[in-house]
């Protein structure tokens, strides 16, 4: 299916409010990255600001891997998960960052590839799991606001933060001088606006 085929096809279902199969088509449409942050943004939106530690700690290494895509990244994703519960949007965007690639099995056995559907999978849970959250009959508004979102990240408008980078350590300071201290720079999380 051609790119203009696919957006007509997610207008189509957009427009009849078919909403869990508009969220699952541009889930599978988003690079992987892309699809995990579009989740983590959901997720922390329908969280709120006084999530349980589990949910909270879930998003956290879900947006780690976004930000920086290394194994080890992945892999502290899917405790999270297990934590956090596939029940939850913030569970969900942390199993998909976990099924972005490398193995499913323990570091020391042979690998056992993930499906190339999983994290697409994944993220669509945790966008329909947010829509739900809370107010369940606002779902279909949510769904709405939330595919608008996923377009917009799609686009380039939301991206992730810079992995956080420790500046190596100072060396000693010529006497007499203070020494300067090594410092750590984080990007800002977006802000998004619903106007």
């Amino acid at each position: 299916m051609s790119n203009a085929t696919r957006n007509e096809r997610l207008d189509q279902l957009i427009a009849a409010e078919q909403f869990p199969d508009a969220i699952r088509l541009l889930a599978q449409d988003l690079p992987k990255r892309e699809a995990v942050w579009w989740a983590c943004l959901c997720a922390r939106m329908a969280a709120g600001e006084h999530a349980p530690a589990p949910i909270l700690e879930a998003l956290r290494t879900a947006e780690a891997w976004v930000s920086d895509p290394t194994e080890e990244n992945r892999r502290a994703a899917q405790p999270a998960a297990e934590a956090a519960g596939y029940g939850t949007a913030a569970g969900c965007a942390a199993a998909a960052a976990f099924w972005s690639g490398g193995s499913l099995g323990p570091p020391n056995l042979p690998p056992v590839a993930p499906a190339e559907h999983l994290t697409a999978h994944g993220a669509a849970s945790a966008v329909m799991l947010a829509a739900v959250a809370g107010e369940p009959e606002k779902a279909p508004e949510k769904s709405r606001a939330f595919l608008r979102l996923g377009l917009e990240v799609a686009a380039g408008a939301h991206p992730w933060p810079e992995p956080a980078r420790t500046m190596p350590a100072a060396e000693p300071a010529p006497p007499g001088t203070a020494p300067i201290e090594p410092t750590t720079s984080k990007a800002a999380r977006p802000t998004l606006n619903w106007d």
